[in-house]
């Protein structure tokens, strides 16, 4: 019986890619996603937005929240708890963008819970929304070819929905956690450059140096860990709210951390930092709390703090509770414990360490080792008053959350933008633009070093740098962190990462004027329908042909070497007649981007006029990071940290914005059509506030970020290509490295062609073959001598022929470095040929690569392309490292190609055969791999 892979394919799934029942699916959306169309529907008080593939529910009263996120191919839910949509700081304060409040359990969301759940007063409020088409975050001019299929702005649907701010008095009263100054008028405040007369300080006498000043600076204690130093003041009665700054610097005591001790005549209350732990958890940071009658020495519950960082704790004292507060530097607020409300107003509060109970007795048995830590800050602060808030009002600013799904992919984006309809500017200190909380991937009771993996979805922005690698390069912006809310998970410090937080790590600090809308950057939530590695990544270079489709663009480059006349026609005139589609003036060859005179600008238009009538693109290279300008002008990093590449200029110095502003010029004067931009920005902080594009630390990264993207999709716009060694695909970036070790290729010649078909099988696990780039050294390259490069080259022309094909094989383009392409008929012969040979079998060569067997050198080698909507639905690669002939039948499965029931498949050499698939849509293959040589197959 044949199985009908429309019909059945929960049945073909489990015989062919184990843990993917499409139980919910009418076709494979990898094969065939035609039918998956995007489209919101609305019913009662909900929206709906869903495509087959995934769907997203929204409530939209009594405010907007996601209430549901469902895996339609596998039938999972996502979701197991409602939070906001998203969370702003404007001015200081923190806002919640909708979301509701009252679910009793984390584990789980049941439907009936929804209904019962409420609306935060203090949280942004659902006004509106609007259904239109996806519109393009920037234009790409299309001028080269790529990927049959690929649209842009792709098809889909996009929901805007609009909130207006809360009422300023709903957000004095509201559950939000404000700043402390908030609505209050300042009782005391001190950083300790002085030591007021108020305040009466009390040493340990256990060690003749306790001091609660050392060396010179007031607020550092010097002491040993389990001894009291603290000082104490008599507090307002009116104070409603005592925090205190504390750097734990060396100590590692348990009961004796630092904190805030409220005193009574009878009875004291501590809330304080436990850098040691507890007797359980020896060496976990964690809370602890005196309450007054017993200890809490987990408060908060069992977690795990960074202490590298100063923390603010705090008690805010209300009629209904007194809550204990935490944050770290930077952060934002957190409750901890809440404690009943008190009865009378303590008479003084302490500062410093003492004893579990707030008292300043010393342990006399262990004092323990003598520690260096610091008070830095303390204030009190009096009761709300409206008077004193500095809240915006409704109207000042309308937020609108922007999600899109797409036709064909499991895949929705999400942004946010923030309107200025006020009269005075404002600053958006910070944003968390998607918030999660999913389904945790398993259960771990224990953590200690280790812990489970995050939920099975993939997540990604277009704010991501530093890195080959996607994980890596979204890790300044996607988090997935344990859930405060999820009291009922099975770990015991709660720690599993279950919440997706989506968000820049610092800033952006951003100032907008009266009249301006502020925009995010973009965030892309892809719930994998398997845990098989090959299809979720199928399923992220899906993702990338249609949100980036620039990335399929795939021209033959040649890294010339030298920038002079003579060589750099001779150049283009190999590469014109061997088929070459693009010239890159490579480092180290003498051109220079940054010449911006106009002699200099003339002379490479005359390159680019040349090379366009030779049918031929020119580009340069330029390096902006890893490297060193001086006077001012590089990044001036935090103490501690240094540069990602050791040295690099900030972006937004008076260098930085002369040096884009000679890229911008030189791409419109010459006619250059391709930038190799090297070291690109990978995130480096500046502290600077003399350079004229920031402010400081805070918005630093954020605005040079935001002038290298806008650059980068200028370039998209003008038709641009952009090799950039950065995860840049999102912005406008065409191609990155497919992943090597540079020094690999001074390694001999045979050596290099197992690392290259290394290298390509590894990096097209996430890439397609169009979005990386590989190496050939024509001439030596990082050293190696002759046994490492292939010039002359027709001393070396089977190996020049492998290198070519192990790349051009699995549809990847290479570095070819070197002066020219050909130094003989006979090599012109063999380029031109296998040129041609690939650009005739171009389109499968630039689907997808299916992983069968890696390179190691002992045995043939051999992947799959595939590409269903193409004539040649596959070619099979097969490559023998060895010296003796090889034959071997290979299973080759084809599910892949949308073959169902027959495949043609014709070899090498010519011999033309049909096979019938078998249940798990494979074939055997048996194929013959001369020594050091390859053949191939075409299936049809």
């Amino acid at each position: 019986m044949t199985i009908n892979k429309y019909l059945s394919i929960a049945l073909i799934i489990t015989v062919f890619h184990c843990n993917l029942p499409c139980l919910w699916a009418q076709t494979d959306w990898l094969i065939d996603g035609s039918s998956y169309k995007a489209e919101v529907t609305q019913a009662e008080n909900e929206l709906e937005m869903t495509n087959g593939l995934i769907r997203r529910v929204f409530r939209i009263s009594p405010n907007a929240a996601t209430i549901r996120l469902d895996n339609l191919v596998t039938g999972e839910s996502l979701l197991r708890g409602i939070k906001p949509e998203a969370v702003v700081k404007i001015n200081g304060v923190n806002y919640d963008v909708g979301g509701l409040k009252g679910q009793p359990n984390y584990a789980f969301l049941k439907s009936e819970w929804i209904a019962d759940m409420e609306v935060d007063p203090s949280s942004l409020q659902y006004i509106g929304h609007e259904i239109s088409e996806p519109k393009a975050p920037f234009q790409w001019k299309q001028v080269r070819n790529y990927a049959n299929g690929s649209e842009w702005p792709p098809k889909g649907v996009h929901l805007r929905m609009d909130y207006k701010m809360p009422e300023p008095e709903n957000l004095l009263t509201g559950d939000g956690l404000l700043p402390s100054p908030y609505g209050r008028k300042t009782l005391y405040h001190t950083n300790f450059n002085s030591l007021d007369d108020i305040w009466k300080t009390t040493y340990s006498k256990t060690h003749e140096r306790s001091s609660f000043q050392n060396e010179g600076k007031i607020g550092e204690i010097y002491t040993p860990a389990n001894t009291a130093v603290y000082i104490e003041k008599k507090l307002d009665s009116d104070a409603k709210i005592i925090e205190v700054t504390f750097n734990v610097g060396t100590d590692k005591s348990k009961s004796y951390g630092p904190g805030i001790t409220l005193v009574w005549p009878n009875k004291t209350v501590k809330f304080y930092l436990r850098p040691g732990g507890n007797s359980y958890d020896d060496g976990v940071a964690m809370f602890g709390l005196w309450d007054g009658q017993k200890e809490n020495k987990a408060a908060g519950g069992r977690q795990v703090l960074d202490l590298t960082k100063p923390w603010t704790l705090r008690y805010r004292i209300t009629d209904k509770a007194v809550f204990c507060e935490a944050k770290p530097e930077g952060g934002d607020w957190r409750t901890i414990e809440k404690l009943t409300s008190f009865n009378t107003m303590p008479t003084h509060v302490r500062v410093g360490k003492t004893n579990a109970k707030g008292e300043g007795v010393d342990d006399k048995t262990h004092p323990g080792e003598l520690v260096r830590m610091q008070v830095m800050g303390y204030a009190d602060y009096a009761s709300l008053s409206k008077s004193a808030g500095t809240g915006l009002n409704k109207e000042a600013i309308t937020l609108s959350v922007h999600y899109e799904l797409y036709d064909g992919i499991p895949v929705m984006a999400k942004w946010l933008t923030l309107k200025n309809n006020s009269e005075k500017s404002i600053t958006v200190d910070k944003f968390i633009s998607e918030i999660i909380a999913a389904v945790e991937y398993g259960s771990a009771v224990e953590t200690r070093e280790f812990n489970v993996p995050t939920p099975n979805i993939h997540v990604e922005t277009d704010y991501a740098f530093s890195s080959f690698n996607v994980e890596d390069a979204n890790h300044h912006a996607v988090r997935w962190l344990p859930d405060p809310d999820y009291h009922t998970q099975v770990n015991y410090l709660r720690v599993t990462p279950c919440l997706l937080n989506v968000g820049p790590e610092i800033g952006p600090a951003k100032t907008i004027a009266p009249g301006e809308t502020f925009k995010t950057f973009r965030t892309f939530v892809m719930p994998n329908d398997s845990y098989d590695r090959e299809r979720q990544g199928l399923a992220l270079r899906r993702m990338y042909r249609t949100l980036a489709p620039w990335t399929t663009e795939n021209p033959l480059m040649m890294h010339a070497r030298f920038a002079d006349w003579e060589r750099v026609k001779t150049a283009i005139d190999q590469a014109s007649e061997a088929g070459f589609e693009m010239v890159i003036l490579t480092f180290g060859s003498g051109f220079n981007i940054e010449d911006d005179s106009q002699q200099y600008l003339a002379k490479m238009k005359k390159y680019a006029d040349y090379a366009k009538s030779k049918g031929v693109e020119i580009g340069g290279y330029s390096l902006l990071a890893s490297r060193r300008i001086g006077n001012g002008q590089d990044v001036v990093m935090p103490p501690g940290q240094r540069p990602t590449f050791g040295n690099s200029p900030c972006i937004e110095s008076q260098w930085g914005q002369d040096y884009f502003k000679k890229l911008y010029n030189f791409y419109e004067k010459t006619g250059f059509t391709l930038l190799e931009h090297d070291g690109s920005y990978p995130g480096d902080v500046c502290t600077s506030q003399d350079h004229p594009g920031h402010k400081g630390l805070e918005d630093s990264r954020w605005e040079q970020y935001e002038t290298i993207s806008k650059f980068y999709q200028w370039c998209r716009a003008n038709g641009i290509y952009l090799n950039i060694p950065d995860y840049y695909y999102m912005a406008g970036g065409n191609k990155c490295g497919m992943g090597y070790r540079e020094v690999n290729w001074s390694l001999p010649r045979s050596q290099q062609l197992i690392h290259t078909r290394q290298n390509i099988y590894d990096g097209a696990w996430q890439k397609t073959p169009s979005m990386g780039w590989m190496f050939v050294p024509l001439t030596e390259y990082h050293g190696g001598g002759a046994a490492a490069t292939i010039e002359p080259l027709k001393e070396h022309l089977s190996h020049y022929e492998m290198m070519m094909v192990s790349n051009l094989g699995g549809g990847v383009q290479a570095c070819y470095r070197g002066p020219r392409l050909y130094d003989s008929d006979e090599t012109k012969t063999m380029v031109s040929r296998v040129v041609k040979w690939f650009k005739k079998h171009r389109e499968v060569l630039e689907g997808d690569i299916i992983h069968l067997r890696r390179a190691d050198g002992r045995d043939i080698d051999y992947w799959l392309s595939v590409n269903p909507n193409g004539k040649e639905k596959g070619m099979l690669m097969v490559y023998n490292p060895t010296d003796k002939e090889i034959t071997k039948t290979i299973k080759v499965p084809l599910y892949y190609t949308g073959l169902t029931d027959n495949a043609k498949i014709a070899l090498e050499n010519g011999t033309v055969k049909k096979y019938a698939l078998t249940r798990d849509y494979t074939v055997a293959l048996e194929v013959t791999v001369k020594p050091n040589s390859y053949t191939w197959a075409v299936i049809k």
